[in-house]
């Protein structure tokens, strides 16, 4: 019996939580970027694909930065895994550290991404805007343009350990996705409901 939801259940249980088939999509997007960054980088690959698949789950009843915690905390209520929670809940950004928690007005808590597949989610999900795959320039510049000088050079920090880590830079290595990589037959069956 495997440890992690496969797609299938990933993505309902995306659709059951109440996801909109945009959300659905950005996921099923992010997936197809995890997966293309840990082909080279050694990982748990089923954990990297139901994290990026699971990421945006608490999107169904909340869309601020607030959004990992009710994801987490929902993951937790359904008995998932305490890896998948922390890739949940991490998933932000490149982390959020505690100045930025203050800032954020989010509890206090750990929300920097630790290990290959908590790192490996959180920046697959900095690579694609809606279901498109962009250059991790695009969401330091976002984060830039915000305020939030720390967490775009937190983002630029996790691209340059990971994109080392892989051997090629990763908005290179994405790139050969195209713009709008085809998705699972599941994924999109399920986000035209």
């Amino acid at each position: 019996m495997p440890k992690y939801p496969n797609d299938v259940r990933c993505v309902t249980l995306l659709d059951k939580a109440g996801c909109s088939k945009r959300i659905i999509l950005h996921s099923c997007t992010v997936k197809e970027v995890a997966a293309k960054i840990a082909e080279r980088i050694p990982c748990d690959m089923e954990l990297v694909i139901a994290g990026s698949l699971l990421h945006d789950i608490g999107r169904a009843k909340d869309h601020t930065v607030m959004h990992a915690n009710v994801g987490a905390d929902m993951a937790e209520r359904l008995g998932l895994p305490k890896e998948l929670v922390h890739i949940i809940r991490k998933h932000v950004g490149a982390g959020i550290d505690d100045i930025d928690a203050i800032e954020l007005g989010i509890p206090k808590g750990d929300y920097i991404p630790r290990t290959r597949e908590e790192k490996i989610v959180a920046h697959a999900d900095n690579m694609v805007s809606d279901n498109t795959i962009v250059p991790h320039t695009y969401t330091v510049e976002k984060l830039r343009a915000k305020g939030s000088g720390r967490g775009a050079d937190r983002v630029a920090a996790l691209h340059a350990e990971l994109s080392e880590m892989y051997g090629e830079d990763l908005d290179e290595a994405v790139s050969t996705l195209g713009e709008t990589p085809a998705l699972a037959s599941l994924c999109a069956a399920l986000a035209r409901k």
